[in-house]
């Protein structure tokens, strides 16, 4: 038997946090991870998909080179070198962690509890006063006929070659940023989601817009549509209207969402679990003494970022989780923070609401990046900002002042009377600000 002072199974964004955390602290850590320090946000997720995202950025601005001047007669696209970059940028903040993680004991393999201070992994056993759960998630599927069929995300970030065509089913998040990936790369796209529209938890005005966006540069969007079948010959079956159809694509991806990975024996030892989660407390602890649960695996917000927060909380620093701010990497890029005009309305609140336009702003006519929208949305007799939603460039760094001004309290008027730099793309927030001061 081994013990420490923590053992910390999974090395994402909050088991690493919670890692270097107690290492700070002086205590004795193990960390026990089943593939690859980092976790999926590192290795399979967050960071080779966002780089994928850059990729192509690049071949968007070099196929409008001519706009700004600049002759380009011929441009290739190598598939090959773009995923080359893309490791080299994982492999090098993969051994970030390990230098932050290095006094730490870490432990490859599946961990199993065997008791409520007691792991066991290949066959040794590991001890300690207090367990960390941040095993995070895995891919969902679908219970439909020919699911095996498909392929998830996983399997797409390591396959060497595209295929021609490709059919997504899922709009959501994840479904979308690989649609703007592999578009740019040449592929012929078409998106299957079931709901109304795509990015179902992101505001329906942005999500509309993105769609509209994405439309007009080729990608083919089913929306209300519900897949009933994978065949071979990768073709997908589905109902849209009430109406049977089908599509044929060289591949398939299933991305439908995320489902959290619980360690094995963790229900035995008396872990509640809901609906495929772990049960936790507002402190992260579970239904056993001594072990918590942080990230994808309690199912609160599958965000990195909210894993890491969470971490934060579990080691006693006073984080606000009530703003988080979420970003979909598509292009145009689209971010949130608050709530929804949907929300709003669902809990009768009174609010107003104010648009701005990226083409009425100087900064965005100059970088040639005109198709966006913010939307920003008040409380009406507090003054207070309730949601704040963007699809444009930069979306993700623009709804950060907002997230900022939600979790400090402060009103529209703040943000309003707020100098902003010109020109720069923070005026439209500014803007929206100032037209609701007119209200």
């Amino acid at each position: 038997m081994k013990y420490s002072d923590i053992i910390v199974i999974g090395s994402g964004p909050g088991g690493m946090e919670v890692a270097a955390g107690a290492l700070r602290c002086g205590q004795s850590v193990t960390i026990i991870e089943r593939d690859r320090l980092g976790g999926t946000c590192l290795n399979r997720g967050c960071i080779p998909t966002k780089a994928l995202c850059r990729s192509a950025e690049v071949i968007r601005n070099v196929a409008d080179a001519s706009e700004f001047g600049i002759t380009v007669d011929t441009f290739s696209l190598d598939y090959g070198k773009a995923l080359a970059r893309k490791d080299k940028i994982v492999d090098t903040l993969r051994d970030n962690v390990a230098l932050m993680l290095s006094k730490a004991e870490i432990v490859t393999g599946e961990a199993r509890f065997v008791g409520v201070d007691k792991v066991e992994v290949n066959g040794e056993f590991y001890s300690a006063p207090k367990i960390v759960i941040a095993t995070g998630s895995t891919p969902a599927s679908l219970p439909i006929p020919g699911a095996s069929l498909a392929i998830d995300s996983d399997t797409l970030l390591s396959a060497t070659e595209l295929p021609d065509s490709i059919a997504i089913i899922g709009g959501g998040v994840i479904g979308m940023e690989f649609a703007c990936i592999l578009a740019a790369f040449g592929v012929d796209v078409t998106v299957i989601e079931y709901f109304k529209e795509i990015l179902p938890n992101f505001d329906r005005d942005v999500a509309k817009r993105l769609r509209t966006s994405l439309s007009r540069s080729g990608v083919k969007i089913l929306t209300g549509a519900e897949v009933t079948a994978i065949s071979p010959g990768k073709r997908v079956a589905f109902t849209s209207k009430g109406k049977p159809a089908e599509i044929e694509a060289d591949e398939v991806l299933i991305a439908v969402g995320r489902r959290p990975v619980i360690p094995e024996g963790a229900e035995k030892i008396g872990i509640a679990v809901n609906r495929g989660a772990i049960v936790v407390d507002d402190k992260f602890a579970t239904s056993v003494s001594g072990i918590y649960a942080i990230g994808d695996v309690n199912a609160r917000m599958m965000l990195a970022h909210v894993a890491s927060a969470q971490a934060a909380v579990l080691m006693g620093d006073p984080v606000n989780l009530s703003v988080v701010p979420a970003v979909a990497f598509t292009s145009p890029e689209c971010a949130m923070a608050g709530l929804t005009e949907e929300r709003c309305k669902e809990e009768s609140l009174d609010y107003i609401v104010a648009k701005s336009l990226f083409r009425a702003n100087g900064k965005a006519q100059a970088m040639g990046e005109t198709d966006g929208l913010l939307k920003l949305i008040v409380a009406r007799d507090s003054r207070l900002i309730l949601g704040c939603h963007v699809c444009g460039p930069h979306a993700a760094d623009l709804v950060q002042e907002v997230a900022l001004a939600m979790s400090s309290g402060l009103t529209v008027d703040v943000v309003a009377n707020t100098i902003h730099a010109h020109p720069s793309l923070a005026e439209i927030l500014s803007s929206a600000c100032q037209s609701i001061g007119l209200s």
